[in-house]
């Protein structure tokens, strides 16, 4: 049981309770992501305080738990009354979850710590049935894009293409967009995070197509660059360099190499091929329900282990000119680094007159 690890870890670490209000967080031990939603852990008991508006989900939904409604607003009121009726001292709370002030009228009455990576940490290693879980958001991540490339076409803007990922995901089975998706084309190519605009596609672009998908509460996330026609040569040599390095740094990962090690032979690549400037960001991060670990980037200390599950996701981004990334979902089985996402990462060539 998952609640089981933070007990224990309650134990180890000597604290008598935790806080959680992250919504993944939340969700991932059992309770419901609301907002006014406050999970409590201690050694011995797990207890949720919620207010009106959940009553029948939490009562559908979760088992368990001690269950307290509280009027809404007063949920720290509450909380801390149950606290010091249960001789809480020892408090741990998370970093992104409950609000500085919060925060501060809690360390006002109890001996607070901030648990930065302890509940990431156990949620990073993902049971078997997770990693089916999203080994089917990929595989319906792959399903939707190869539905998608026919339609791209000379003209066509790219916020129409980026409301079509959203329509075929909802309609294909999705429950959510796990990030609003990325379409980025031409000269446009070269923002990491370019959102669609009203561009329109043109003879010879380079179209980057960023999206995942939220299936059964666990997330997909793959990025692939298209040519529209035939691209400048220039553009043709980057899409190598990062298909190069994208299946390095795949084939790389395993049990015991560090987050660092996994960026670095892909850094490597890029940068020998003359383009290390224009790598911008860190190689991947982990996937599961959001935001997980590990983190894969140049500063990256975290030891991978057998069941991670992260993106690996280079890209060279030529301000003015464009740009090519290219993203799988890894999991780590048997030792070693296996990609969840199918599509292929050859350069395709999409695109006719729009109508």
């Amino acid at each position: 049981m998952r609640i089981e690890k933070i007990q224990q870890l309650l134990q180890d670490s000597e604290k008598d309770a935790i806080i959680i209000k992250n919504r993944e967080n939340k969700k991932y031990f059992g309770s419901l992501g609301g907002s006014g939603i406050y999970l409590v852990v201690t050694p011995s008991s797990q207890v949720q305080f919620f207010d009106g508006r959940y009553r029948q989900e939490i009562k559908d939904l979760t088992n368990g738990f001690e269950n307290y409604e509280v009027p809404q607003g007063s949920y720290l009121p509450k909380i801390f009354d149950w606290l010091q009726q249960q001789g809480i001292k020892q408090l741990a709370i998370e970093p992104n979850g409950l609000s500085i002030q919060e925060y501060r009228a809690l360390s006002e009455e109890f001996a607070v710590d901030i648990w930065s990576h302890q509940l990431q940490e156990i949620r990073a290693i993902k049971s078997a049935e997770e990693i089916q879980l999203i080994r089917n958001a990929c595989a319906l991540t792959d399903e939707i894009f190869a539905e998608l490339v026919p339609e791209i076409k000379i003209g066509m803007p790219e916020n129409e293409l980026g409301a079509l990922i959203h329509y075929l995901s909802l309609k294909k089975g999705a429950s959510a967009m796990a990030f609003e998706p990325i379409v980025a084309s031409g000269p446009r190519s070269a923002l990491p995070h370019g959102r669609p605009t009203e561009r329109a596609f043109e003879q010879g672009d380079f179209i980057t197509i960023d999206f995942g998908i939220v299936l059964n509460g666990y997330q997909s996330d793959m990025t692939r660059t298209v040519m529209l026609g035939e691209a400048d040569n220039e553009l043709q040599t980057i899409y190598q360099v990062v298909k190069e390095a994208q299946q390095a740094a795949s084939d790389f990962i395993r049990e015991d190499v560090t987050g660092q090690e996994v960026d670095a032979v892909a850094r490597k690549i890029i940068t020998e091929a003359g383009y290390g400037d224009y790598f911008s960001h860190g190689l991947g991060h982990g996937i599961g329900m959001g935001g997980d670990v590990p983190i894969l980037n140049p500063k990256s200390q975290m030891v991978l282990k057998e069941n991670m599950v992260m993106s690996v996701e280079p890209g060279i981004y030529l301000p003015g000119v464009g740009g090519v990334r290219i993203e799988d979902d890894v999991v780590i089985q048997n030792g070693i680094g296996v990609a969840l996402n199918h599509t292929t990462k050859e350069l395709v060539s999409v695109g006719e007159c729009y109508v």
